[in-house]
C-alpha cells in the first residue's frame, strides 16, 4: 500500500514539475510585451546555413524610447557567430527594401531612421541614436 502511494506522489510531483516547465516556457517576455507600436518593416537574412548569419530588420516606431528600441533589438533572434541589425524608423515607410551591403538601404531613407541596434557576432551588443546624422 505504502509503495502505491509513494507511486502516486511522484507522479503528482512530476506532473505538477513538468506543468511549470511548461508555463514557464510559454509566457517568456517578448516583442508583443513592449510598451511601444513597433511593426517590421522589411527583413534580410542571407542564405548561408554554414558561416556567419546576418539578419538585418528595418522596424517602425511612433516614439523615441530608447531602452525600448534596445529591448526590441535583445529580442531579435541572433545566430552564434551571426549578426543582426535592427534599423528603426519613425515613418511607416511602404517601399523600402533590404540590401546585404551597407548602408543596407537606400540613402533616401536614411533621414527617417532614428537608431540602430547591432548584435555581433561574440554577442555584443550596441545602439545608436540618429546614426546617420552627425548633430545628435
Amino acid at each position: 500500500m505504502k509503495s502505491k502511494n509513494i507511486i502516486y506522489l511522484l507522479a503528482v510531483l512530476v506532473g505538477g514539475l513538468l506543468m511549470v516547465i511548461v508555463y514557464q516556457s510559454l509566457s517568456q517576455p517578448g516583442v508583443k510585451d513592449l510598451k511601444g507600436n513597433y511593426t517590421e518593416l522589411a527583413s534580410y537574412r542571407n542564405e548561408n546555413n554554414t558561416g556567419p548569419v546576418v539578419r538585418i530588420f528595418a522596424v517602425f516606431t511612433d516614439s523615441e524610447d530608447w531602452e525600448e528600441m534596445r529591448a526590441y533589438g535583445d529580442f531579435m533572434p541572433h545566430t552564434k557567430y551571426g549578426n543582426t541589425k535592427v534599423y528603426f524608423f519613425n515613418q511607416p515607410l511602404d517601399q523600402l527594401d533590404l540590401f546585404p551591403e551597407a548602408p543596407y538601404f537606400k540613402a533616401d531613407f536614411q533621414e527617417f531612421c532614428i537608431g540602430s541596434y547591432e548584435k555581433t557576432a561574440m554577442g555584443n551588443s550596441s545602439f545608436k541614436k540618429y546614426p546617420f546624422t552627425e548633430s545628435h
